[in-house]
Formats: structure tokens, C-alpha cells, sequence
């Protein structure tokens, strides 16, 4: 379990860790742990958070957590974001076009405009969070965009014939999922409603549906993209009830 745990936190972030090569079928369960390598990233944050929020605005607060979350994760899950949107506004759904613009390094004008515009999102959306809701949703946000991707990882078609997103598709099942939604659970009981993890797999499923029609499956810049717009929509959601500050 260690282990899987280990790959997870080496596939969705870019810490430091040094593990052995993964072996068939290693990676496909580290899939059952990308919530908790959320959750790991989502206590740094609240750490941070409770930290400053005495000190600086939420709005100041909500900045510094944004970017501790990109240098944490090395800014992957941006990246993808970038890379899809690039390829969904350049490649004129055109399949094997969208693929090859999703390789290119380089970010076009639709990738940076939807990579600014999550990015706003995130900031106003957490300052709402840290002022009003609480530093529960601060903690949860990272978890529940990591498991919404499980199963798109998990159960959609790969559109590549090579990449790492295959790995993590052998042997892949409903167990992975099971123990992904059993910590998922927990939290949402912590959190005291399940709306925003809702919202957040909604999202993810839906964009992925949308993308894979074009693609004729998904890739990793997808399952990345999919991260990012799952924070964005789990913090608008968690923003429904607000409350007087805590």
C-alpha cells in the first residue's frame, strides 16, 4: 500500500521521491490513491492557509495557496489544461491534428487563455472558500479533483497507442475506485456535504466525454485538465452555503 501510495505521489506531483521502476500492474493500483495524494497536498495547504490568514487578506491568502499547489504539483495539471485547449481551439476536431498540437511543448493563445482564466477562478473562488466556508474545503478541494479523474483514468478509453496512461489502465477495476470513493466519503462527511464532490466528478466526467468524442479517447494533458477544472468547480460549489466568516 506504501508503495502505490509512493507512485501516486510521484505521478501527480513533482516531489522528489526516489522508488523503483513500477512493475505491471503497479501503477494501475496506485489509481486507488490519488485521493489520498490529494488530501496530502490539501493539509499542506490548509497548513499554509491557517497560517496566513490572520496576516494577509483572503485574497492574498488564496494567491499564496494557488501557487504553493503549482509548485508542489510542478505545474502538470496546468500544462495539460493548456496542451487540450490548444488542440481543442487549433485542431478544428480534427483527431490526428488535436494529438499532434497536444505534443507541442509550446502554449498557443487558447491554452494561456484557459490556463489565466482557471487560474482567476481558483483564486476568487478559494478566497471565497478561506473567508467564508472554512478551512475544511481548503484541506478536501485537492482530494476530491483526484478522485473525479479515477475514473476517467480508470474506465475511458486511452487515445494513444503508447503512454504511461496505459500503464496505469492494466489491471485497473472497480477496487480502485471503491477505495478511492471510501476516503472521498469520509471527507464528505467531514465536510458535511456532499455538493462540491458532486460537482467536481460531474465536471470531469462531462468534459471528458466531451474531449474523448473528439479524440477518440483520453490522455494524460486530458486527466490533467480534467485536475484542474475539478478544483475550480469543488470550490464554486463549496461557495453555495456560505455562512458568516469562521
Amino acid at each position: 500500500m506504501l508503495r502505490s501510495f509512493l507512485l501516486a505521489v510521484v505521478f501527480l506531483t513533482r516531489l522528489p521521491l526516489r522508488i523503483a521502476p513500477a512493475r505491471e500492474g503497479e501503477l494501475a493500483r496506485a489509481l486507488a490513491f490519488f485521493p489520498a495524494v490529494g488530501l496530502a497536498l490539501g493539509l499542506v495547504l490548509g497548513g499554509v492557509a491557517w497560517l496566513l490568514r490572520g496576516v494577509l487578506t483572503p485574497s492574498l491568502v488564496a494567491v499564496t495557496v494557488v501557487t504553493m499547489l503549482a509548485m508542489l504539483t510542478g505545474g502538470l495539471h496546468l500544462d495539460g489544461l493548456a496542451d487540450v485547449f490548444d488542440a481543442w481551439g487549433g485542431g478544428r476536431h480534427d483527431r490526428d491534428r488535436m494529438l499532434e498540437i497536444m505534443r507541442d511543448s509550446r502554449v498557443g493563445a487558447h491554452g494561456a487563455v484557459a490556463v489565466a482564466l482557471v487560474l482567476i477562478a481558483k483564486v476568487v473562488a478559494l478566497a471565497e472558500v478561506i473567508a467564508h466556508v472554512g478551512l475544511p474545503a481548503v484541506i478536501v478541494f485537492p482530494a476530491a479533483a483526484r478522485w473525479a479523474v479515477v475514473p476517467l483514468v480508470a474506465f475511458f478509453p486511452y487515445a494513444r497507442r503508447e503512454g504511461l496512461g496505459i500503464a496505469f489502465r492494466t489491471g485497473r477495476g472497480l477496487a480502485e475506485l471503491a477505495v478511492a470513493t471510501a476516503l472521498v466519503v469520509a471527507l464528505g462527511l467531514w465536510l458535511g456535504t456532499p455538493l462540491p464532490f458532486v460537482a467536481a466528478l460531474a465536471v470531469a466526467l462531462l468534459f471528458a466525454w466531451r474531449v474523448g468524442a473528439m479524440l477518440g479517447g483520453l490522455t494524460g494533458d486530458v486527466y490533467g485538465a480534467a485536475i484542474e477544472l475539478g478544483e475550480v468547480v469543488f470550490l464554486v460549489a463549496a461557495t453555495v452555503r456560505l455562512g458568516p466568516p469562521l
